[in-house]
């Protein structure tokens, strides 16, 4: 090894400061902002260094779970690095802004007509539509257009518009919202015995002059199987042979929208069905696109009431608008196109087939362990899988029990009561999404039968460790 003599300094190099102390630079973890609590409820006095601040929020979210591993959440938790670009190149435009931002309206316009194609709207029937933050403002919007649609009929026909009712099934609360805030009775008809959703044959005993309308949805938040579309449509047509009563239907896509298309053609939910009026869908959900972005599209101009939308003069320009809210960004519509292009109908297909492959995987592994009843094994409808057990009084556990077990390796697999009448029924559901792999969910799978075993056996404390050893 070379030894080397340390001398003094050149001459004219002068010593560094403070013993060598560069007083310019600081570590994260030793500023002024690290030594104590970040606020929480008064804004500080002072700026920081936006690096320091950057790690320490990171560091606080860091708490948050592994969202890979909410197999709960319909929305999506992955994305092409092509997404993020776009998303940061939009983060400055302003969905509302339409004059300002010309392009975007445009490419927002373009989504409309592809889903209002790949839901079968009739050919030369303008079918009108916009973007919205998420399925459940999208339905809001779907749930106004049938009540002023409804008042306005009633009003003509010289007739009381005062008690509205809207007709559904085990609906996500997004419908109770839009019955609360809107001043609308919501008729939700009882889960059946052995149901998970509502049945044509309900329809009639819960239907009547003042109903504004019937809710049918396309991947049941709390089994994820489909409710039959075509079969309520059929009977509401039957009510209107043998009444008159003209009750038109909303498909609340929401999940589905974006995976019968491409994995069940077959399935005829849609405009294919004259009794739909309206469809709404997440983007944000099996859309693949971030967080923030839904759809509505109705079936023909005519059904959207002129009287909800707005001409509005803002920032130079005239536009048309329909929505709850005012400006939101333009990212989520730009990155929803984004996939609709680079995906396909092809590329949708190959990733839905693939997930469905996995939920099915999963529902096989879960029948094998032997306290389960599958209540929807992944064929057929969302890539998913729900599950109750089958002799709960003689398991000896429950479900919330699985659900704290599993939560130790960070898995969130969420258990919860079906809606009334079945309630007594507690369910487990695992949804896969883009992004969540067959390895992932077999890596589930084993953490679920060590689970069920520990359970069986009584076992529900910590287990023994030999020692610690590090």
């Amino acid at each position: 090894m070379a030894l080397h003599q340390v001398g003094r300094p050149e001459p004219g190099e002068a010593p560094e400061p403070n013993g060598g102390a560069d007083t310019g630079i600081e570590d994260v973890y030793s500023t002024r902002l690290s030594r104590r609590t970040l606020p929480k409820r008064r804004v500080p006095e002072r700026e920081a260094d936006p690096v320091a601040v950057l790690e320490l929020i990171r560091s606080e979210l860091a708490m948050d779970g592994n969202s890979s591993q909410n197999l709960a959440t319909f929305c999506t938790t992955w994305a092409e690095p092509e997404v993020h670009a776009l998303m940061d190149e939009c983060l400055d435009k302003n969905m509302i802004d339409k004059d300002e931002y010309p392009q975007t309206a445009a490419i927002e316009a373009r989504c409309v007509h592809m889903l209002a194609d790949l839901w079968h709207s009739p050919s030369g029937g303008e079918a009108m539509g916009c973007s919205t933050t998420g399925s459940s403002e999208a339905a809001m919007l779907g749930g106004l257009a049938l009540k002023w649609r409804w008042r306005k009929a009633r009003e003509a026909a010289g007739k009381p518009a005062d008690r509205p009712n809207l007709v559904c099934g085990p609906v996500q609360v997004c419908w109770e919202k839009f019955a609360r805030y809107f001043d609308v009775e919501l008729r939700q008809v009882p889960l059946e015995e052995g149901a998970t959703g509502l049945r044509p044959h309900q329809l009639r005993a819960h239907v009547d002059e003042h109903t504004i309308g019937v809710v049918a949805i396309l991947g049941v938040t709390y089994t994820c199987d489909y409710e039959p579309v075509a079969e309520l449509a059929a009977e509401l047509d039957a009510v209107q042979r043998d009444t008159g009563l003209d009750v038109p239907l909303h498909v609340d896509a929401a999940s589905g929208g974006f995976v019968a298309p491409f994995v069940h053609p077959d399935v005829v939910w849609d405009f294919r069905l004259e009794r739909v009026a309206s469809v709404n869908a997440s983007g944000h959900k099996y859309g693949m696109a971030p967080l923030g972005v839904g759809w509505v599209v109705w079936r023909h101009r005519d059904l959207l009431p002129e009287e909800l939308v707005f001409d509005v003069d803002y920032l130079g320009g005239k536009m048309p608008t329909f929505a709850l809210n005012f400006s939101r960004p333009g990212g989520e519509v730009v990155a929803q196109y984004y996939n609709l292009l680079r995906l396909g109908r092809e590329g949708y297909r190959a990733v839905l087939d693939s997930c469905g492959r996995t939920a099915r995987a999963l529902a096989a592994k879960v029948a094998e362990l032997g306290p389960f009843t599958l209540l929807y094994d992944g064929q057929g409808a969302l890539p998913a899988v729900s599950w109750t057990l089958t002799d709960p009084d003689s398991a000896g556990f429950t479900l919330y029990d699985v659900t704290e077990l599993l939560r130790l390796r960070g898995w969130q697999v969420p258990a919860y009561p079906l809606p009334a009448d079945r309630q007594e029924t507690v369910v487990q559901r695992v949804l896969v999404r883009h992004g969540i792999g067959y390895d992932k969910i077999m890596l589930l799978a084993e953490d679920l039968r060590e689970a069920v075993e520990r359970l069986s056996h009584g076992d529900r404390r910590a287990a023994r460790q030999p020692g610690f050893h590090h």
